[in-house]
């Protein structure tokens, strides 16, 4: 088991969350909830977010689909890479739910959380190489001011080695989780372990 992170309020333990709107009543659900439910996520029928989301059955399929493609497709940039993009955007976002789930995810995939510590402490600076230096401060700045990235960006992620392919992956997982933080943001709350809770 990994060590416990906290810092600037962020942690990589395992976080519940609570919608502040109405959920689905599963008992009382649609054929085409209950379906979308099941194709979302193994446990989307005991979440609030995918509870709450599922009020939209074809959003929701649409945004698993789109979600699913640009976390999980095969080839371009790895896994772990595309964990740390999110990590840092929902880190600079605010998100504290989405970045306790993909640091979890990081440190899985990179089989260490050095780099999860410091994007907590500093996502412009983090990363144990130049490699993911430049995508941390990469997902940061589009994330920050994405007008202002130009050419000049790009060409800093092709200096340490970034393909197009990748490149391209790294700024769909940057966007998608400007969309999927603020869903978290504005719909619920993240609950904290209950030691942590007590000792608030």
């Amino acid at each position: 088991m990994s060590s416990i992170i906290k810092s600037h309020g962020f942690t990589n333990e395992v976080l519940e969350w609570d919608a502040w709107l109405d959920i689905i009543d599963i008992g009382n659900a649609t054929e085409d909830q209950i379906k979308v439910l099941e194709e979302s996520h193994p446990k989307a029928k005991t979440s609030d977010y995918y509870l709450f989301l599922g009020h939209q059955p074809d959003i929701l399929r649409q945004r698993s689909a789109a979600f699913n493609a640009i976390m999980y497709a095969p080839g371009g940039m790895s896994r772990a890479e595309r964990e740390l993009g999110a990590m840092v955007v929902s880190r600079i976002n605010g998100c504290v739910y989405c970045a306790s789930v993909h640091a979890q995810r990081f440190e899985q995939l990179a089989k260490r959380n050095d780099t999860v510590q410091q994007v907590f402490d500093d996502p412009y600076l983090a990363g144990i190489n130049a490699r993911e230096q430049a995508i941390s401060k990469f997902s940061a700045e589009l994330t920050d001011a994405p007008s202002e990235l130009n050419a000049a960006s790009i060409d800093a992620l092709k200096e340490v080695g970034l393909t197009e392919l990748e490149i391209l992956d790294l700024i769909h997982s940057v966007a998608i989780f400007a969309w999927a933080n603020r869903l978290m943001l504005n719909l619920g709350e993240p609950v904290f372990p209950a030691a942590d809770a007590a000792t608030a």
